[in-house]
């Protein structure tokens, strides 16, 4: 249904854009053909997603070797272990799409599944495709590309919206049903689910400080943020406010509440402040989520 939608759509553009080097949008979403500037994208705060279409690759994430080979796709969160030492056959041809940590809390749909997968991608970054996946994964890498190839539509940003949350839906199915959501069974590992739990709950909306968690399970907060760091490659903080913010952009999309009810429901004492924070962490102010 997806493929005839997209045929659909695109049979009747005069042109088709291949990008073959590195392209970007507002630098909101860059597409390119080397896994070379990965790591320098991800220190940027991009999350690397890539397709591999020939040949195979071998890179490193942290002290971690994996192989990227014809079929695969891969994911790897920003400023998490930075992908080195990349060795790729002679025949190796990859599609990369990066995408900034803003613009993918914009498009992220109503799911946490991408929290919890992010656990499983520090430890498994490639999935490998079965043929039907694989067709699945280029037709999105192929709607994307050919939206990024139409600038002047009317409601370009909604659609690139659209195109990454579509990106987005298929990776977490490909996730989910390759690795299912595995359970950590290390001491730290349990402590990190633990706490993700805590915000599955809802907590942040009303603290946001990593003390606050650290009392909750009964840890210092300088062991909870060193145990986040090296179960996920991420802060304590970081995954607070990557909560929240997600939660955030939900909320404010909603038409049946008000910016300042949007603010009052995660405490924000001041307008103000609301839309700094929102501006930060999701690089646009809380009246541009409106529609």
């Amino acid at each position: 249904m997806i493929y005839d939608m997209c045929k659909f759509f695109f049979d009747g553009v005069g042109f088709f854009c291949y990008f073959c080097s590195m392209v970007d949008l507002n630098e909101e979403i860059v597409v390119a053909d080397t896994l070379a500037d990965t790591a320098a994208m991800q220190a940027r705060g991009y999350v690397t997603h890539a397709l591999c279409r020939g040949g195979e690759c071998v890179f490193r994430l942290g002290p971690k070797e994996h192989r990227l080979c014809e079929g695969d796709c891969m994911i790897v969160p920003q400023q998490s272990l930075q992908v080195h030492h990349v060795e790729a056959s002679g025949d190796f041809r990859v599609e990369v799409v990066y995408v900034s940590s803003a613009f993918v809390a914009l498009s992220t749909p109503r799911s946490n599944y991408g929290m919890r997968g992010h656990l499983a991608l520090f430890e498994n970054p490639v999935m490998h495709l079965t043929e039907e996946q694989e067709a699945v994964c280029a037709l999105n890498f192929d709607y994307l590309r050919r939206r990024l190839a139409l600038p002047h539509h009317h409601f370009h940003r909604d659609a690139m919206m659209n195109a990454v949350q579509c990106m987005i839906i298929v990776f977490f199915d490909f996730h989910a049903e390759l690795y299912g959501e595995r359970e950590v069974t290390t001491q730290q590992g349990v402590l990190m689910q633990r706490f993700l739990g805590l915000l599955d709950a809802g907590e942040f909306r009303r603290r946001r400080d990593v003390g606050y968690y650290a009392e909750r399970l009964c840890v210092t907060p300088k062991y909870l943020s060193e145990v986040c760091q090296r179960v996920s490659g991420e802060s304590a903080l970081y995954w607070i406010t990557r909560y929240t913010a997600l939660d955030i952009s939900r909320q404010l999309r909603r038409r049946d509440v008000t910016i300042e009810e949007v603010a009052d429901l995660y405490g924000f004492s001041s307008m103000s402040y609301f839309a700094r924070y929102v501006q930060k962490n999701l690089g646009v102010a809380p009246s541009d989520l409106r529609g």
